[in-house]
């Protein structure tokens, strides 16, 4: 039996992180991915906006928490993520959306993020050949920013396996070694590992592996999918955010990566619940016409690929984050929402110092624990 001090259960978007961080701190850190690789889950589906521009508290600590550290990655670690601060934008041509944006700044701002309301003229200046018409102004966190969520799965791997991580990959969970009410071991395919704790970070497969101790989080899966445009010379920098539903979607977002190409990603209503990756012919008529009506410029570009990647849902659109009531030294990370690349590396820091020093920021811990009252819904999920 290989003992370790920890385990982390998912090579993702949240467990490599957290295996970075963990090590860092000078405990020993196992990490069991039933997938052939690092990042082969919901990551690599990512399109890979980051930012800290939320409506709840713990979400904005953790995002500047998590813009911190990529700005970070290489002038200190070295790894270039083609990290763009290019910052978010959130247009607005209905006055009960504006409403609702300059609603939330007081709030925003007194929880340190850099926002706020920017009129037509601004936003015309920022993002050149977007909508004229009817624009009411936006809502810009210039902190905000994107980036390759490739090569930051292969950043935090590498990172990992440096501080002296081992990766255990095509190993399947099968139970836990309970002793006493406390986790003492992780059984799978491939025999038992000893350990004091446990992390599930399991993304959209969390409420399964949470299953194993006996706790039954709310965690549900919906499917989103993505493009990509060929490359084209610089057009705009920020995230361009649309929240304004129709009967179709209910948001849509896109940005120009670093190397030119357009990458986006729509919300379907009704959801798509389940774990079906497969593209569908649905979602270019879908999300096309919308991106096209906000910016006309894309008129012409050629779409290179699509993909579908899930969304591990909760009741609320925020994380579950915390030890497990039943079991001792079981730790939830799960139920991401979609935003495990832009929370991830934040929340690494915050559960490594919860796990190794016992220290726990209770707006976190309080706000996203899995014990929560689980009733309404972020506006800027």
């Amino acid at each position: 039996m290989k003992n370790y001090d920890v385990i982390v259960i998912g090579a993702g978007s949240v467990g490599l992180p957290l295996a970075h961080r963990l090590a860092a701190k000078g405990v020993s850190v196992g990490v069991i991915e039933e997938l052939p690789s690092h990042g082969q889950g919901q990551n690599k589906a990512a399109i890979g906006g980051i930012r800290a521009t939320h409506s709840d508290r713990a979400k904005i600590k953790i995002g500047i928490a998590s813009l911190d550290f990529i700005r970070r990655l290489e002038p200190e670690y070295g790894e270039d993520v083609d990290y763009v601060e290019g910052g978010y934008l959130f247009p607005a041509y209905d006055e009960k959306i504006a409403q609702n944006l300059k609603s939330l700044l007081p709030f925003q701002k007194s929880h340190g993020l850099n926002i706020d309301w920017i009129g037509p003229e601004e936003v015309t200046e920022i993002v050149p050949g977007i909508r004229a018409e009817g624009l009411l102004g936006g809502t810009f966190s210039p902190e905000d920013g994107h980036l390759s969520s490739l090569k930051l799965a292969g950043a935090f791997y590498r990172l990992a396996r440096r501080s002296g991580v081992e990766f255990h990959f095509e190993t399947t969970v099968t139970g836990f070694e309970v002793t006493g009410g406390r986790v003492t071991g992780v059984l799978t395919n491939k025999g038992s590992f000893g350990c004091s704790t446990v992390v599930n970070a399991a993304g959209a497969y969390g409420r399964e592996i949470g299953q194993l101790i006996g706790a039954d989080l709310p965690v549900h899966p919906d499917s989103h999918e993505a493009g990509v445009t060929e490359p084209i010379q610089p057009l705009f920098n920020p995230m361009l955010v649309d929240i304004a539903p129709d009967d179709r979607s209910d948001n849509y977002y896109f940005y120009q990566a670093k190397e030119g190409a357009v990458v986006f990603c729509i919300t379907p209503r009704p959801k798509r619940l389940g774990t079906d990756r497969r593209s569908t012919s649905e979602f270019l008529p879908m999300v096309i016409p919308r991106m096209l009506n906000l910016y006309p410029r894309l008129r012409n570009i050629r779409v290179r690929r699509v993909w579908r990647g899930l969304y591990p849902m909760t009741p609320d659109g925020k994380p579950i984050v915390g030890f497990d009531g039943g079991v001792q030294g079981f730790f939830h990370a799960v139920g991401m929402c979609g935003q495990g690349l832009m929370l991830g590396p934040g929340l690494a820091e915050i559960i490594a110092a919860a796990i190794v020093d016992g220290v726990q920021q209770p707006e976190i811990f309080e706000d996203l624990s899995p014990y929560r009252d689980f009733s309404g819904e972020e506006l800027l999920k």
